[in-house]
């Protein structure tokens, strides 16, 4: 599919947010006045920051309010009522913290359910998708998860927990690569399928469905070289997930945390771009665009 910008820096950059509000709602670090504000500060521009990313790709950004009524059948309306009563619980509890220095516990537990959740509701707008097998797959939400806690650990500065959550990070990414390449394939979806037409005989394309360009092709295909693909992978996980590690094994120093925190955000941009690029719409198989990459 398309890798549009807006999309990529609104799931990278919220999910780093709501990251850093799970922990601060869990107590870590155990931060009140300046050092909180400071904390949540940080944490509301990256989560608000990237909810506001997404607009810029809606047709109508004006009617996205309309999306919140959708919540029984909609997995965006439901990440929608998620971000904002995480955003409005936790300015309550950061609140207590930066003007009362009080940790209200059972607000920031609620605050904390809710960011995570907001994560997974993003993360379920792309894994609910028949049409998309490669992210049709319990490790869509599962990344989406660990990339959050893993990144908003590194934020907060909690190293016992970032270490082994960015470790299963990139492990599971590299496993889901590996598996997603064939997914398409597996999944029994062919050009007889895609067009309706198997059951009157072979089916092949002989010729473009279009002359020209139109918003399915612009929207839904993009085909990624496998050379291209293979480097942006290693530097995803070099950046994203190997170097943060390596840094925050040394001896402490805010450079070397500032580093890491640099490097894991590269690595995030990276794999999203290609979580994206690399998702294997079906109906790019009306339009002969398959796994046929150069």
């Amino acid at each position: 599919m398309h890798p549009a910008p807006s999309v990529i820096v609104f799931t990278t950059f919220s999910g780093l947010g709501f990251g850093l509000l799970f922990w601060l709602g869990l107590g870590w670090p155990g931060v009140t006045g300046l050092s909180a504000f400071a904390f949540f500060t940080i944490a509301y521009l990256l989560a608000v920051g990237g909810l506001l990313a997404s607009t810029f790709h809606l047709g109508h950004p004006e009617r996205a309010w309309r999306a919140f009524s959708q919540w029984r059948t909609s997995w965006l309306s439901r990440e929608g009522c998620a971000a904002v009563a995480a955003l409005l619980v936790m300015a309550a509890y950061g609140a207590g913290l930066v003007f009362a220095g009080q940790r209200i516990l059972w607000l920031g537990w609620l605050g904390a359910a809710l960011s995570i959740a907001t994560v997974f509701t993003t993360a379920m707008i792309y894994s609910q998708l028949r049409t998309v097998p490669r992210w049709r797959h319990w490790s869509t939400p599962a990344l989406f998860l660990t990339l959050s806690l893993g990144g908003g650990a590194l934020l907060a500065g909690q190293t016992r927990f970032a270490l082994p959550l960015l470790v299963l990070a990139g492990l599971l990414q590299a496993w889901a690569w590996h598996d997603g390449d064939s997914r398409l394939r597996r999944s029994g979806t062919t050009l007889a399928t895609a067009t309706g037409l198997g059951q009157i005989g072979a089916v092949r394309s002989f010729a473009p469905p279009h002359t020209g360009t139109n918003y399915l092709l612009r929207e839904m295909v993009h085909v990624v070289g496998r050379r291209h693909a293979r480097r942006l992978r290693v530097i995803a996980l070099v950046l994203g997930f190997a170097l943060p590690v390596v840094l925050l094994l040394l001896p402490f120093a805010h450079w070397l945390a500032a580093l890491a925190v640099l490097s894991h955000l590269a690595g995030v941009l990276a794999l999203r771009w290609l979580f994206f690029a690399e998702a294997e719409h079906v109906v790019g198989l009306y339009y002969g665009a398959h796994q046929g990459q150069a």
